[in-house]
């Protein structure tokens, strides 16, 4: 069976029949702004594509910014430099009277040591009238050296009479106060133990003098006023109100071994030798004349008996801890007509 062949139409045959339309071309979008006067002018209008009002508007918040960042460092920085200031005027202030105080301290300081020197040079005067061997710290007098380079023995003791100074000038600082200060306290604890050690070689030549004149049946001009020390010992309370006022002391505690010896401190009558039963224990009086009476108390044991006349530095008693007391000590009173008085002003 024969085809029939199809002519193809005129749209086929030029190829427009099925091909596709092109899209037509999508204008900008644009924004009007309108300006409308109070006085009913004419209105103005301002075209803004998008592209431009995007670029308007990302541009003013980025100035924003710029602006808002500024302002913020500005003021911060202002802040901060007012603080800065007032902080560097404290500074100066209290710098100011830190140099105040330093310099006050370094003054007393400087008193310290010439008070120092003072006790130093009583001290030095003690031991010569007292013939006391001399203090082992003892290097006040620089000896002179002649010009062979020996020492001059005669002149080794010389009074100083010369004062020349000199030295850089160094302003006082902190560490240099410090080092004076603790230089100070260094020579005064040298200068404890010195005193200490002539208190105790007096009282040594005291009672060895005492002794000695007992011994012969004499006595020195004035020996029936009180003025040796009753024991040897540390002054462990003083005459006077004590424990925060509290209590008054009638005397003075001076405290040392159990057994320590004690002695009367000038000649006299016994009048009381034994226990007392108000707080003092095992106590000695002595008449000593004119008014004047000791007493010494917490004796271990009594050596002597009312009506017995002892001699100044002639043992009486030793240390104990009886009666009132919290350890091995003498109480020793003075009393002028029945009336306690301080024991140090005899002393």
């Amino acid at each position: 069976m024969a085809s029939k062949a199809v002519k193809p139409t005129a749209a086929q045959a030029s190829g427009k029949g099925d091909a596709p339309k092109a899209a037509p071309q999508m204008e900008p979008q644009t924004y009007t702004i309108k300006i409308v006067p109070d006085d009913g002018g004419a209105v103005r209008s301002i075209h803004l594509s998008a592209r431009w009002l995007k670029f308007g508007l990302g541009s003013f918040a980025v100035g924003a910014m710029l602006f808002v960042g500024a302002f913020s460092y500005a003021v911060y920085s202002t802040f901060t430099h007012r603080n800065d200031a007032t902080e560097i005027a404290e500074l100066r202030q209290v710098n100011s009277i830190q140099q105040e105080q330093l310099l006050q301290l370094a003054k007393k300081a400087n008193s310290l040591q010439d008070q120092l020197e003072q006790l130093t040079q009583m001290e030095q005067q003690l031991r010569r009238m007292s013939g006391a061997s001399p203090a082992k710290d003892d290097k006040s007098a620089a000896p002179q050296v002649d010009a062979s380079g020996s020492e001059d023995a005669a002149n080794a003791g010389s009074e100083g009479t010369h004062d020349g100074q000199g030295g850089p000038r160094v302003a006082p600082d902190l560490t240099n106060v410090s080092q004076a200060l603790d230089d100070v306290e260094r020579r005064i604890a040298t200068r404890r133990a010195s005193l200490e050690q002539l208190q105790k070689e007096l009282q040594d030549n005291q009672s060895e003098l005492g002794n000695l004149m007992a011994a012969n049946g004499l006595q020195l001009p004035g020996s029936t006023t009180p003025s040796l020390w009753p024991a040897r010992g540390d002054v462990s309370s003083p005459y006077g109100l004590r424990w925060n006022g509290s209590d008054f002391h009638p005397g003075i505690d001076i405290a040392n071994d159990m057994g320590t010896p004690i002695v009367a401190t000038a000649d006299g009558t016994v009048v009381t030798a034994g226990w007392n039963s108000g707080g003092y224990g095992n106590m000695v009086d002595i008449d000593h004349g004119n008014g004047v009476l000791t007493r010494y108390g917490h004796a271990m044991q009594v050596v002597v008996a009312p009506g017995q006349y002892v001699h100044r530095g002639q043992v009486i008693a030793y240390m104990g801890s009886t009666g009132y007391s919290t350890g091995p000590h003498v109480h020793y009173e003075v009393r002028v007509n029945g009336t306690p008085v301080n024991p140090i002003s005899y002393l």
